[in-house]
C-alpha cells in the first residue's frame, strides 16, 4: 500500500503562489504516475495536473494551464505542484493520488486512482 502525504497548503492572496508537496512513505514515487486533484465545497473532485512515471508526460486541466506546474524530485521522493497567479476559484482541498496500474502516461479521472493522501487546504482570498 502506498501512503501519500500532502503539505504546503495555506491562505494566500489572489495573484500569489504556493507550492504543494506530495511525499510517499514505503515506496519510491519515481515508479508511479502521480495526479493532483482538488475538491471545493459542494463540488465534485476534479483533476488538476498529472505526471507520468517516466516524467516524459504531464497534463493539466485547462483552467490551470500556464499557472500550475507539476514536477518530481526523485532524490526527495516528492512530487510538487507549483501554483502561481492563484485565483479565488482555486480554493479547494488539494489531494495527490497514484495507482500502480498506470504504467504509461497519466490522466485526470479520480476514479482511476487507488491511493490518496489526506489532502491539504488551499484558500485564495484577500
Amino acid at each position: 500500500q502506498v501512503q501519500l502525504v500532502e503539505s504546503g497548503g495555506g491562505l494566500v492572496q489572489p495573484g500569489g503562489s504556493l507550492r504543494l508537496s506530495c511525499a510517499a512513505s514505503g515506496h519510491t514515487l519515481d515508479a508511479y504516475a502521480i495526479g493532483w486533484f482538488r475538491q471545493a465545497p459542494g463540488k465534485e473532485r476534479e483533476g488538476v495536473s498529472c505526471i507520468s512515471s517516466s516524467d516524459d508526460f504531464t497534463y493539466s486541466t485547462d483552467s490551470v494551464k500556464g499557472r500550475f506546474t507539476i514536477s518530481r524530485d526523485n532524490a526527495k521522493n516528492t512530487v510538487y505542484l507549483q501554483m502561481n497567479s492563484l485565483k479565488p476559484e482555486d480554493t479547494a482541498v488539494y489531494y495527490c493520488a497514484t495507482d500502480p496500474s498506470i504504467t504509461y502516461g497519466c490522466y485526470l479521472l479520480p476514479g482511476g486512482y487507488e491511493y490518496w493522501g489526506q489532502g491539504t487546504q488551499v484558500t485564495v482570498s484577500s
